[in-house]
């Protein structure tokens, strides 16, 4: 019989104690190990002792692949109470050895006063890279390959030696879903796993991020896919223009903000010409009428409602980009957004010629409706390296704002017709071979409220959209290492 050897957090009593008697159940549970930081914890449960610190540690990584005797190895990344599904580990063993995986996972529901939720997870792709993958609170790894990737564990890391674990297994042995609901963990609280899609950005975090880059490039060096290559060349001056730089705003149903939006662009002072394109996507609630009224006859404002009624974000940004009227760099504000000064349109063009670069990125305030800070503040994506953004870029969710680029080269690469995602997959694109510059002042007030396309979505939205960032990240990573010659 095949056997299981478990690791799960020492923690309060009756938690433990659910936790250890539902693995119990199983005949094919082994040793538990209950991990404490504690010194003065001592065994229960028939249980064994592990004195170690956290799970992103790598000296705990290395201590759970020497324990670990059985066939596979339960990781239990929880705090909560964990409950199995009738023969769930027999099934994830078996699904393992099937595939030859290296980890396992499962769907799961979470149970909260006496609420049950499902939980899906998604598949694990090549592109799958970023730190903030959430698998669920159980892994299940083959103790041979896990013990085989602790091996090849050199750095002595505090919060990424999990995630280094997980790269190094996936290189050789992909990570497999079951998309099955194989247990239920009593209260959302899982450790180690997102609680903020900002968390990544923020400051606190930086020392905890900048550990993660490092294990992610090491992967990628490993893999093939990180590029060291010089930057191309770009000739900023190769085509001439009307307007040195056109604000682009695509925009439907936006009645409550587009009037901020369209005076912060207004109010912009600049040593150039410039211009406004509004792409009204057929919009119903009045903010057709709200952008005539508030233009007034400003021939700097370009007013487009495409003829095609199929179109997305990235659809909306190609049809602004194209458009004659469109000047030498095309520069992004969201609907319900607002540039924080006028000087912001001044600062970013002035950037492509000082650092002479295809995409200028900058800094933004979160900010409520009625622009108050919010936490965590300023986003200001200094993770970003000019060595090494371009591959730490495959390992986060986004790029910051506003965002700016080269025309000519935008409408050469296009954007995806999608609504989510769209910026990400072109700064990714763009990246793979031209410099991105970096402003590291604000420029941009970005509204958190109730409309927002990332405003609370649910479970199947959020896995939706994940999946298709680590589907782009899959394309790149293959171009990336087809360019690398691997």
């Amino acid at each position: 019989m095949k056997r299981i050897t478990c690791f799960i957090p020492y923690g309060e009593m009756g938690t433990v104690l659910q936790t250890v008697s539902s693995l119990r159940e199983s005949e094919s549970v082994g040793d538990i190990y209950l991990m404490a930081g504690d010194p003065q914890a001592y065994p229960i449960l028939s249980c064994r002792l592990l004195h170690t610190g956290e799970l992103g540690e790598s000296s705990t990584i290395r201590q759970i692949a020497e324990l670990s005797m059985g066939d596979y190895t339960l990781i239990y990344t929880g705090r909560n109470k964990l409950r199995l599904g009738l023969f769930a580990l027999e099934r994830m063993m078996q699904v393992a050895g099937d595939t030859a995986a290296g980890m396992v996972y499962a769907d799961y529901f979470r149970e909260n006063c006496g609420v049950r939720t499902a939980c899906p997870v998604i598949d694990y792709q090549k592109g799958s890279v970023r730190d903030d993958f959430h698998f669920g609170p159980l892994l299940l790894y083959r103790t041979d390959a896990l013990k085989a990737a602790a091996a090849r564990m050199t750095e002595p890391y505090r919060f990424a030696g999990l995630y280094d674990l997980r790269l190094n297994v996936s290189e050789h042995h992909p990570p497999v879903h079951i998309n099955e609901y194989l247990y239920t963990e009593s209260r959302m609280d899982i450790y180690l796993s997102a609680e903020s899609p900002f968390d990544y950005v923020d400051p606190s975090n930086r020392e905890a991020q900048a550990e993660m880059e490092k294990a992610c490039t090491a992967h990628l060096e490993r893999t093939g896919a990180c590029l060291t290559s010089p930057f191309k060349p770009v000739d900023l001056n190769e085509r001439s223009f009307h307007m040195e730089a056109s604000v682009i705003i695509p925009v439907r149903n936006r009645i409550r903000t587009i009037g901020d939006a369209i005076r912060s662009v207004l109010e912009q002072e600049t040593d150039f010409p410039f211009n406004l394109i509004l792409v009204d996507n057929h919009s119903t609630d009045g903010t057709t009428e709200e952008i005539r009224r508030l233009a007034g006859g400003d021939p700097r404002v370009v007013h487009i409602v495409p003829v095609r009624k199929d179109l997305s974000i990235g659809g909306c940004w190609n049809t602004g980009v194209h458009h004659p009227a469109c000047g030498k760099f095309a520069v992004q504000l969201d609907s319900d957004d607002v540039y924080s000064g006028k000087e912001a349109l001044q600062k970013i063009v002035r950037a492509f010629y000082e650092q002479q670069c295809a995409m200028v990125v900058g800094t933004y305030k979160i900010t409520d409706f009625n622009f108050k800070k919010i936490p965590p503040g300023v986003i200001d994506h200094r993770e970003w390296t000019p060595e090494n953004g371009r591959n730490n870029a495959l390992r986060i969710n986004g790029l910051g704002a506003p965002r700016a680029f080269y025309t000519p080269l935008l409408r050469e690469l296009k954007l995806p017709d999608t609504g989510y995602g769209e910026d990400y997959a072109i700064g990714l694109r763009i990246s793979r071979d031209y410099r991105i510059g970096r402003l590291y002042d604000v420029l941009y007030l970005c509204r958190r409220w109730e409309d927002n396309t990332d405003a609370s979505p649910s479970i199947a939205e959020t896995n939706s959209r994940n999946s298709y960032k680590d589907k782009i990240r899959t394309w790149e990573l293959e171009a990336r290492i087809r360019r690398n010659g691997q």
